[in-house]
Order: C-alpha cells, then sequence, then structure tokens
C-alpha cells in the first residue's frame, strides 16, 4: 500500500511539475496583447518582458545544480514551490514595467529550478521498470499546460486586466504540487535501499558477466567536485559528451523554429478565420499529447535510445520535405512585433510569429499552435525562444528575403488596394495558393516533426540525463546541460531570422534535416540502452566501460 501511495504521489508531483511549467511559458502569448495596451510596450520591452523568463532559467541552471546535489531534490521543488508563489503574485499584483520583469525572472528561475529537480527527484523514487513511465509524465505534464495556457488566454482576452487573472491562476497548481511532496519520504542519500531492484530479484540483469560484476561492487555513495564532468574518473567525461549532445542536437535539429511557422501553414492551406485557426492550433496540440503518451507507454519497452533514433529519422525527414515543398511553393515571410495589435485583437491568443504579408485588416491573426510557444526542449526549456523569436524583430514590416523580392513587394501593392475577407476562400493572390497539394504535404510533415519531437527528443534526453550520472553529482551535471540547452536555444532562435536572410528558408531546414542525420549517427554511437537497468546498475556499467 505505502509502495503504491509513493508512486501515485510521485506521478502527481511529475505531471504537476510539467504542468506549471508549460503554463508559465504557454500565458505570455495571451497576456502580452493585454500587457502592451496595458503599459503602452515597445517592440523592444516586449522582448524584454518575454526574454526575462528565459534570464531567471538561466541563472536557475547555473545555481540549482549545488542547491539540488547539497540540500536534495525534495527540499529544492519545496523552495522552487516557494519562489514561484512569490513570483506569481509579484505579477499579479504589478503597477509597473520593471515589477512584471522582476516578477517574470522569478518565476523563470523557480520553474526551471522545479523542473530538475523533478526529474531527478522522481527517477530516484522509482523501480527501474517504472521511471520511463515516470518521468516522461513530467513532458505530458508540459503539453497539458500550454494546452490549458491557451484556453485560459482564450477565456480572459476581453476581460479588464485579464492578464493578472492568467498569471495568478497559477498559483492554483503550484500549491498542489508542494501539498503532493510533503506526503512524499526525504530522498535517502543512499540510494541502494530504494532503487536496488537487481539485489530485491525484481530486474534480471542484462547478462551472467554484468550480474557477477554488481555483486562484487557492492553499490558506495561517491563524492564528485564539478570539475569531475570532465575529467576519465569514473568515465565522467563520456557521460558529458552524452548529455551536451543531447541537449545540443535536441536545438539543433531546429525545432524551436520549425514551429514557430506554424501559423504561417495553417494560413497557406486555408485556415483563414480567427476560429477554424485556433481550431488547427489545439489540434496540433493534441497530436503533441497523444504522441507524448506513447512515448510514456514505450520508454520502458523499446528503450530510450530506440525512441530517441526513431524520432531523429523522422525528424530529419519531415525538416527536409518541408525545405523541398518550400522550394517549389515559397512561402512569402514578413516580420512584424506589433502584428497583433489591429482589429481582430481581442479574440486572437497570440501574436503571429511571421505575419502574412497582407495588412492586417486582411487576414485575422491567428495563433501559433501551443507547440509554437511550446517549442518543447525538454522540460519545456525550448518554449521561451521561439517566444523571443516572435518579438526580437524589427518594427517595420520587412519580408524576408528568400523568393523574388520585387513579385512579393507587388503582392503587398496589390493587397493594399482591396482587403480580402478573413473567413472567404485561400488568399487568391497569394504565391503559395496555387500550390495546395505542396501545402498539406508541408503540414503533414510538420504534425509528423512534432509528433517525432515528443516522441524522441522531447521526453527521452530528460530520461537519459537524469539516468547516466552518479548521485553525487546528478544535480550539478543536469543543470550543466541544462544550461547549454537554454544557451542553445536562445542562440537558434535569434540567428533564425537573419539566417534566412542569408541563406534561404528552404536551405535552413535542409541543413536541419543533416543536423537530424548527425544527431542520428551521434546516438547511435555514444548513447547506452538504459531501460530495465536500476540507477546502480547503469553507473556501474558506465564506470566499467569505455
Amino acid at each position: 500500500g505505502r509502495a503504491l501511495l509513493v508512486l501515485l504521489l510521485s506521478a502527481t508531483v511529475s505531471v504537476l511539475g510539467g504542468l506549471i511549467f508549460g503554463y508559465e511559458l504557454g500565458i505570455i502569448s495571451g497576456a502580452l496583447l493585454q500587457l502592451q495596451t496595458d503599459f503602452h510596450l515597445s517592440c523592444f520591452k516586449q522582448e524584454v518582458l518575454v526574454s526575462a523568463v528565459l534570464i531567471g532559467a538561466f541563472l536557475a541552471s547555473l545555481a540549482g545544480g549545488i542547491l539540488i546535489d547539497r540540500h536534495g531534490r525534495r527540499r529544492a521543488i519545496l523552495v522552487s514551490n516557494l519562489v514561484l508563489l512569490v513570483g506569481s503574485l509579484i505579477l499579479t499584483l504589478a503597477r509597473s514595467f520593471t515589477v512584471l520583469v522582476i516578477g517574470r525572472m522569478t518565476v523563470g528561475f523557480a520553474t526551471s529550478v522545479s523542473s530538475m529537480a523533478c526529474c531527478i527527484y522522481v527517477s530516484e523514487m522509482v523501480a527501474a521498470h517504472q521511471r520511463g513511465l515516470l518521468v516522461s509524465l513530467y513532458e505530458v505534464g508540459i503539453t497539458v499546460g500550454i494546452l490549458l495556457s491557451y484556453a485560459l488566454n482564450y477565456i480572459f482576452a476581453d476581460v479588464d486586466e485579464g492578464w493578472r487573472y492568467m498569471f495568478g491562476l497559477a498559483i492554483a497548481p503550484t500549491v498542489m504540487q508542494f501539498l503532493s511532496i510533503l506526503f512524499l519520504p526525504v530522498n535517502p542519500v543512499k540510494l541502494s535501499s530504494w532503487d536496488s531492484d537487481c539485489q530485491k530479484g525484481l530486474i534480471p540483469l542484462q547478462g551472467t558477466e554484468d550480474r557477477a560484476a554488481a555483486k562484487r561492487e557492492l553499490y558506495r555513495e561517491k563524492h564528485y567536485s564539478f570539475l569531475d564532468l570532465f575529467r576519465t574518473r569514473d568515465n565522467m567525461r563520456r557521460r558529458t559528451l552524452v548529455g551536451l549532445g543531447l541537449v545540443l542536437f535536441q536545438q539543433f535539429t531546429g525545432q524551436p523554429n520549425v514551429l514557430g511557422y506554424a501559423s504561417k501553414i495553417f494560413h497557406s492551406v486555408g485556415f483563414q478565420s480567427n476560429s477554424s485557426a485556433i481550431l488547427a492550433s489545439v489540434g496540433l496540440g493534441a497530436i503533441k499529447v497523444v504522441a507524448t503518451l506513447v512515448a510514456m507507454a514505450l520508454a520502458d519497452k523499446a528503450g530510450r535510445r530506440v525512441l530517441l533514433m526513431a524520432g531523429c529519422v523522422v525528424m530529419a525527414i519531415s525538416v527536409t520535405t518541408i525545405g523541398l515543398t518550400s522550394r517549389m511553393a515559397p512561402l512569402a515571410m514578413a516580420r512584424d512585433c506589433k502584428a497583433a495589435t489591429g482589429p481582430n485583437v481581442s479574440h486572437s491568443l497570440t501574436q503571429q510569429p511571421l505575419t502574412p504579408v497582407f495588412p492586417q485588416s486582411a487576414v485575422s491573426p491567428v495563433p501559433p499552435s501551443s507547440d509554437a510557444v511550446k517549442g518543447q526542449a525538454g522540460p519545456g526549456f525550448a518554449a521561451i525562444g521561439d517566444l523571443i523569436k516572435v518579438f526580437a524583430s524589427t518594427q517595420s514590416k520587412e519580408v524576408v528575403p528568400n523568393s523574388s523580392l520585387s513579385q512579393k513587394k507587388d503582392l503587398v501593392g496589390q493587397s493594399k488596394k482591396g482587403t480580402l475577407e478573413s473567413t472567404g476562400p485561400p488568399l487568391s493572390a497569394a504565391p503559395w495558393a496555387q500550390h495546395t497539394v505542396l501545402n498539406w504535404i508541408t503540414l503533414l510533415s510538420m504534425m509528423a516533426f512534432v509528433s517525432a519531437f515528443s516522441i524522441g527528443f522531447g521526453p527521452m534526453t530528460w530520461l537519459v540525463l537524469s539516468e547516466i550520472y552518479p548521485a553525487g553529482i546528478r544535480g550539478r551535471a543536469f543543470a550543466f546541460c541544462n544550461s547549454f540547452n537554454w544557451a542553445g536555444n536562445l542562440l537558434i532562435s535569434l540567428s533564425f531570422l537573419d539566417l534566412i536572410d542569408a541563406i534561404g528558408f528552404s536551405w535552413m531546414f535542409l541543413l536541419y534535416g543533416l543536423m537530424g542525420v548527425m544527431a542520428l549517427i551521434f546516438i547511435y554511437l555514444f548513447v547506452p540502452e538504459t531501460k530495465g537497468l536500476s540507477l546502480e546498475e547503469i553507473d556501474q556499467q558506465f564506470s566499467r566501460k569505455r
């Protein structure tokens, strides 16, 4: 009975941790629409407000590891919950732009510490054959949190100072997680009493050689310094290579940016009205939830390595297809951080990451899919980069010159002469309207990409990271990799539009395809299979094998 209670509470902590993270990432998109009028925010201030979460999260990834290792995982989650409550209250009561930025930084710091501590805590609390399932629940929580934030953005869009309610409602799941974890045991310093399933005979060891070695080597808790991550002791350098490789390839396969084009692609295949665009966005979010549930079910059966490699193959094929179709049917893209200040703003859930070249009166604003905001880097870490990309743009409507620029200027001129009904047929004047089949191929490729990421890199990166390091340095190692994840995400998101200017949209996506192939080779050569092994066995295997 007690074991079942621990299992259920661990699952609750994992889901709520993800839900809070997803909610905080998604809610800013709707809140910004009201904040920009209430506080008269310029493009630069919007950018600062969105990236404040990223700064807080990056600081947490530098300092959070020490907190998790020194004071324990459980205490780190409890402290992060308290900090999150403070941050949510600051945001709810904010009267100035500066206070909003401080509130968002506080929230970013708390959710980043919580996400790292949750994954590690849950991986240590449960038996080896349940670990994949329960750590992946975090990912499910993130996706549900983002969908929830969109629903609330929509509900409070017309409410006076609705952004206060949006920020304030994060308090409810935070309090629930705080109460859940109070009933869970403190993580023991020596994990062997909890996690040595091999000794209890629950999990058969891989082979007779490993079984004999495990009996010879009684598991001893070791102490590590941060610099040990780069030394050959216990093969730590290879573990660091595996961790960094996974988080960087997760970013460089292009996932923060592919989803930023969701709204553009929805327009090109004929989702012209607001309601149909919202349905399309929610549909993409639903696909993501289903794919993450599939990953959760398969993590302990198929294994982490298999899911990562399968995800890489499908992602590489998907982005290559998008790159090739966009060569045949160029998508006209424009940058504009004030895209959603038109007359239809009240019902739009977020600003468009990339607006069509037509004026705002012609086309209703389309919310990106839930994933466009999430970007979904592991415990949601890539999400903010997408939002920064939305606002890190110029004031003028500058068209990205990746196909015939003069043709696009003509189009803008034509569209100013006569307005189009937003609920009408697809934009016939648009250069992409003639390529219906190619546009549907692009849309299906994007759905395949979303599914593949949610089965592979999304949940598995963080599951593997929570398993491969010894207990004594697990918190600091996870945080170290996490900081590279944030930095990589920011780099990819902020350089995206400039790279498209330089090499063109289609070449950019073909480059992501190449990265997918390189990620596949990296996983095949360096990432071990960890399913069904206790944390001690994984540690012993890494220590013994080159």
